[in-house]
């Protein structure tokens, strides 16, 4: 008989720390800045990636100190259970927290570390630095190959 894998049997809040980082897929998504339309709560990403994130690996270059270097920077936890809707519909926090599967594209159902990138799920080669772009400018910079979400209202 074949075994579950972890994220089928191991609700978010009982994962390992193994475990819990071994979700993300590397899309690097959560690392660009985004908008909230105050009004209808709607959250808008753009390519503007955090100055901490290499591009072509989409992976951050400071992760255990990022949130010092990063003060607004979000440290993802089973804590925050049930407020993941600002992140993209394709993340595997956000899918399990919903009861979704995972995507066949996801490094753990693929078991290639690539298959985000290949599947053209991951920022590589979209994005511009965040010192390149003038704060009061950054709505110019709204992207429409993520979709827009919208802000949980407790979140």
């Amino acid at each position: 008989m074949h075994e579950k894998p972890f994220w089928e049997t191991t609700p978010l809040d009982q994962m390992s720390r193994k475990q819990w980082e071994s979700l993300c897929d590397g899309c690097a998504r959560c690392c660009l800045t985004k908008i909230q339309n105050d009004f209808t709560e709607d959250i808008y990403y753009t390519n503007v990636a955090c100055h901490l994130l290499d591009e072509s690996s989409c992976r951050c270059t400071r992760y255990t100190e990022r949130q010092q270097l990063v003060p607004d920077c979000v440290v993802l936890a089973s804590d925050q259970l049930g407020k993941f809707t600002w992140l993209p519909d394709t993340c595997a926090y956000r899918l399990l927290d919903e009861g979704k599967p995972l995507p066949q594209w996801h490094p753990l159902i693929s078991g290639d570390s690539d298959s985000v990138h290949a599947a053209g799920m991951s920022v590589r080669g979209r994005t511009i630095a965040e010192d390149s772009v003038n704060e009061d400018k950054i709505e110019d910079f709204i992207i429409h190959w993520i979709p827009k979400t919208r802000a949980h209202k407790n979140a």
